[in-house]
Order: structure tokens, then sequence, then C-alpha cells
């Protein structure tokens, strides 16, 4: 089992859900100037179209990823924003 280190901390798109620790689904992931497809892993079940972030390499093209939102997409007026 080799960890594709590289993977770490790109972000992708789930095209099969994830199921929790019932399963995994697939993430498209944008890596090495491309895309690639992994067996995506995650703590709780996301649906198909979540962009996410892969947080963890498991080798053999299996990642763990979390939901992930761009921060620069936030509207106005979301926690965190200045007054």
């Amino acid at each position: 089992m080799v960890r594709d280190d590289a993977v770490i901390g790109c972000t992708g798109v789930l095209l099969i859900g994830t199921r929790g620790a019932a399963g995994p689904g697939e993430v498209l992931v944008r890596i090495r100037g491309g895309s690639e497809t992994f067996l995506a892993w995650s703590a709780e079940p996301l649906p198909a179209g979540t962009t996410v972030l892969v947080s963890e390499s498991r080798g053999e093209r299996q990642v763990d990823v979390m939901k992930w939102a761009e921060p620069l997409d936030a509207s106005p007026g979301d926690a965190g924003d200045a007054d």
C-alpha cells in the first residue's frame, strides 16, 4: 500500500456519494495538472455532487474526505465577516 501524499489537501467533487462507515463513494480530484478518481471515505454520508477536501491518503487510490466550502465563496453576512 503506497500513500499518495500529493493528493492530500486537494479538493474534488463526489461522483458517487459516500455512506460514512458503511462504505466509500468516488471522488474526482484536481491533481497533477488534470483530474483523477479515487475511492472516497468520509466520517458521515455525503451526497454525490458535494465538494470535498482530501484529508488523508489510504494508499491504493483510496482517500479520506470531508465536506468543503470555498472560503471566498461565503456570502455577505456569514459568520466571520468584519462589520
